[in-house]
């Protein structure tokens, strides 16, 4: 092909080339797991081209975790180099949730959030067409058990109960979708729960869980950062790890400090706390202002323009703040630095309470101005921005996908910037313990771990939330002052590349692409109880659909969970847990017998009452009206903070 093609991206396209052409013909989902900043937008454009050409499927359906990332996706189609290339036609359209998404186009986009809120019209939708559902992020979305919802109640119910409804809501549309892409930037989840859908096998401990690289009727392509440096399609990225001091004052008790953010465990949180809201955040903003000046002076001269002369491949600056108080304090600091003329130009805000974020968004991402954006959510994750050179980690977040997505708005190429070797990826950040940690991890570990819970835990609280939330207790502590000390620069190792779980697989390091004749057989028990599973729950969505549109259950009542604990009772447990001759005999079941018929087994349930449906549906129509940003910045937030059951949400509006 006259434009290059990376090497996860020729790998998709010879999956689905050999689904096309039969020689995988049951080959139904695939697995893309691409290092941020690596290339995951051009995948559904060459599944697509090729999967509609060969009447496989009809249409798309792009699930994307935020609203902004919307026009992303329908661009990746519009490119009028790959339409050339692919010798495609197909346009997808952004999606609201009325009927007929598609308006006769090959397909449309729309958020986790959209699908939560109206799940039955996309039910019907790909029951009614034979659809390739790409679910972008797929990390975001927690592991059920079984389709029927848990029931029980606990702390940490509150921090994954937006997740799991994208869950349950996505589950449904897994199940119809003629072949699934499901694409991620990591294969591990903040709060070490596995992730929907994807295949899992033993861990290197009983207590542990990996994500199964070969497993069988899987196409599994990995393209690490290793590999992205490699072939040059990510920048190597610098840090300036700033380090600090801070002091602050303990509810009813005496001064603290100042304690360095790296003495120890028991004071970085606070410290790091007390830093980002005195003067050390100040000192580090400037630091990275600095840095960028001089980039963008330095391209100038090079390209051989003044500095009032605008235009793309300057470089810009992507501040993220902790909360949207800090980012306008973060703002205001900024724009003090600036020519007076230049000040609202140049340094713009994107919160979930600006009204123009969205439109600040795309202007960050497509024109030369303005140059800094001050955000705290909005921009972590799937920003499209290869302008971004400098980035100031002023959050307390240190969940590893968060910080991964985070620097990876560093790391694209600017094919406006001039050669890629002169061009720089810098990550200015408070040198605390928990960075460093963080640092260690994605230098070192592959990323594709799901933690069992203890025994006797039930609900409660994962360890990384449990910390976030007894630092909120100390939240009460009054930041008295901080400052930064000094500056190391380091260069971040390539890190490991994918490759098969060590314990399932180590004698055989074979590449992460296997024989797609064996992945389409699936021979082996796994893989057929996987499959009996899959048909189970189409069969499942199958019905919901059908009797939603003759009116033999209430539309919009959630009819599919209903269903599945209605199938539940009447087997006697749950789909993944029966034996292969159980899922025969279910399946079997399910030709003769209609879920309908049996409703009475779950009357009485308060999980599947009729007024507890009402109640959820207000609360999606209440999220629907508060707009798509509020629940983009809240997802994010909720990585870190929930209020304890009881106590209303008083901090949602202000902290983005």
């Amino acid at each position: 092909m006259a434009r290059s093609l990376r090497t996860h991206q020729r790998r998709i396209l010879g999956v689905v080339r050999a689904i096309a052409s039969g020689e995988a013909a049951g080959l139904r989902d695939i697995l893309a797991a691409v290092t941020p900043g690596g290339g995951k937008s051009l995948l559904p454009v060459l599944a697509a081209s090729e999967l509609v050409r060969a009447g496989i499927v009809d249409r798309v359906c792009w699930v994307v975790p935020r609203d902004s990332l919307r026009l992303q996706a329908e661009e990746a189609f519009a490119d009028g180099g790959w339409r050339s290339e692919l010798g495609h036609g197909l346009s997808v359209r952004a999606a609201e949730n009325a009927p007929d998404p598609c308006r006769g186009l090959a397909g449309y986009v729309t958020t986790y959030q959209a699908i939560a809120a109206a799940p039955e019209l996309h039910m019907r939708e790909l029951a009614a067409h034979r659809y390739l559902l790409v679910v972008d992020e797929i990390h975001h979305l927690p592991a059920l058990s079984d389709a029927e919802p848990s029931g029980e109640v606990g702390e940490g119910a509150w921090a994954l109960e937006r997740e799991a409804s994208w869950s349950r809501a996505l589950l449904p549309l897994l199940e119809l979708a003629r072949v699934r892409l499901l694409l991620s930037g990591t294969l591990m989840r903040a709060d070490g729960r596995p992730i929907l859908w994807l295949p899992y096998g033993k861990g290197a401990s009983d207590r542990t869980r990996e994500v199964d690289l070969r497993a069988s009727g899987w196409a599994v392509v990995g393209y690490s950062r290793a590999e992205a440096l490699r072939e040059k399609a990510v920048l190597p990225v610098t840090f300036g790890a700033v380090q600090g001091e801070a002091s602050w004052m303990e509810p009813d008790g005496p001064a603290v400090g100042p304690h360095s953010l790296d003495a120890d465990f028991e004071t970085t949180r606070p410290a790091l706390f007390t830093a980002l809201r005195t003067e050390f955040a100040l000192q580090l903003l400037d630091r990275a202002f600095d840095e960028t000046r001089m980039l963008r002076a330095e391209r100038r001269r090079r390209l051989g323009l003044t500095a009032r002369d605008g235009g793309k491949g300057l470089g810009k600056l992507l501040v993220v703040a902790p909360d949207q108080a800090q980012a306008r304090r973060y703002l205001d600091h900024i724009r003090g630095r600036l020519p007076v003329a230049r000040r609202l130009v140049d340094a713009r805000l994107a919160t979930s309470d600006e009204r123009d974020a969205q439109e600040t968004l795309a202007s960050f991402r497509l024109l030369p101005e303005p140059a800094c954006l001050v955000t705290v959510a909005m921009a972590y994750e799937g920003l499209d921005a290869p302008s971004v050179s400098v980035v100031a980690a002023l959050t307390h977040i240190r969940s590893r996908p968060w910080l991964e997505q985070m620097i990876a708005r560093a790391t694209r190429i600017d094919p406006h910037a001039g050669p890629m070797e002169e061009q720089r990826a810098l990550v200015f950040h408070p040198d605390d313990l928990l960075f460093r940690a963080f640092r260690r991890r994605i230098e070192t570990e592959q990323g594709t771990v799901a933690r069992r819970p203890d025994e006797g835990r039930g609900q409660r609280l994962p360890d990384w939330l449990r910390q976030e939330l007894e630092e909120e207790g100390r939240h009460g502590i009054v930041p008295l002052s901080s400052n930064a000390t000094g500056l190391r620069w380091e260069k971040l190792a390539a890190g490991p590349s994918f490759h098969p779980s060590r314990t399932q697989h180590a004698t055989t390091p074979a590449p992460l692409l296997g024989s797609l004749e064996s992945e389409a057989m699936g021979t082996t028990p796994s893989s057929l109880e996987r499959r009996l599973r899959h048909q189970v729950g189409e069969m499942v969505a199958a019905q919901a659909v059908e009797d939603e549109a003759a009116l033999r259950a209430p539309r919009g009542d959630g009819t599919y969970h209903r269903y599945n604990a209605v199938l539940k009772r009447v087997m006697g447990r749950g789909r993944g847990l029966m034996t292969l001759a159980e899922l025969e005999a279910t399946l079997g079941w399910l030709e003769r017998n209609r879920l309908a018929d049996h409703l009475h087994l779950v009357e009485g349930d308060p999980r599947y009452a009729h007024r507890a449906r009402r109640v959820n549906e207000a609360e999606r129509r209440r999220l629907a009206s508060e707009g798509q940003g509020a629940l983009d910045a809240s997802k994010a937030q909720a990585e870190f903070w929930r209020p304890p059951a009881g106590k209303p949400d008083t901090r949602a509006r202000r902290r983005g």
